[in-house]
């Protein structure tokens, strides 16, 4: 890529999410004394999953128009500091322990780049007490590399949730960027993750401001297509009015007040 993609704006180019990876991880990783390092910009505890230690990782391969992901995510360069797997744990059971939480997760945006970054982060929450480690993804990485699904799958305590953001190619381009032909990766690593027995669960945003019925719908039977139950327990996504969500409405063409005065349910 010769320009480094922020964010969307009408008339946008679409791009190749994996070029877009690539890019994205020549900004956020780096070789040091203890291994690939990665960018983060904090690391803290939160009420979600009942309460979980969080590493909040810079930089996506995605540019979703209804992110709500800090500018860490369209900034990379300008956010966060760089961390070794090692420090990451530190950091991260530093955090479980003052707010009295076991759960430890890696999430704000794409936790799957710096592939090996991440692969030795978890065999250190691997030999800890820490009973469970949920890695929150977007799925184009794992759907691209079915090997990486199976080197995740050695280890016992990780529960990935892969967020699904379309499915049908032209809504996957207009709601991402991406070009229109990686539209089934996030579902690949869905199909992937089932067939090597890794903890996993499904989410989508079906919020009907964004996603038709009839979508939502072609959708549920596509991951039917792997596993009932896997649709059965898909977790449904509204949107929220974050500033950068806003922000990022605002730059893609869409009003975001309007967008958010109309008042909706979700479909469950």
């Amino acid at each position: 890529m010769k320009e480094y993609l922020r964010f969307l704006k009408p008339g946008f180019k679409p791009f190749n999410p994996l070029e877009l990876a690539k890019a994205t991880e020549n900004i956020i990783c780096k070789v040091g004394e203890e291994g690939v390092e990665r960018k983060y910009t904090a690391f803290y505890a939160t009420g979600v999953y009942r309460g979980i230690a969080t590493g909040y990782a810079v930089g996506c391969c995605l540019r979703c128009y209804y992110c709500w992901s800090e500018w860490s995510r369209d900034f990379p360069d300008l956010y966060g500091d760089y961390y070794s797997p090692r420090k990451v744990f530190e950091n991260l059971d530093k955090a479980a322990k003052k707010y009295g939480v076991n759960k430890l997760r890696i999430s704000g945006c794409e936790p799957t780049l710096c592939r090996q970054h991440l692969l030795e982060l978890l065999k250190y929450v691997e030999d800890s007490k820490h009973p469970l480690f949920i890695l929150e993804t977007n799925g184009i990485l794992f759907g691209s590399d079915e090997n990486y699904v199976r080197e995740i799958s050695k280890f016992s305590k990780v529960h990935v949730r892969v967020s699904l953001k379309a499915a049908k190619p032209e809504a996957f381009t207009s709601r991402t960027g991406a070009l229109p032909e990686f539209w089934e990766l996030p579902f690949k690593a869905v199909e992937y993750l089932y067939r090597h027995g890794v903890s996993f669960h499904v989410a989508a945003m079906t919020d009907p401001r964004i996603m038709p019925e009839d979508e939502r719908k072609a959708l549920i039977e596509k991951l039917r297509e792997v596993d009932d139950a896997i649709a059965a327990n898909l977790e449904e996504e509204l949107c929220d009015p974050y500033e950068t969500t806003m922000a990022r409405m605002w730059a893609y063409g869409v009003d975001p007040a309007e967008f958010f005065s109309k008042r909706v349910k979700p479909w469950t």
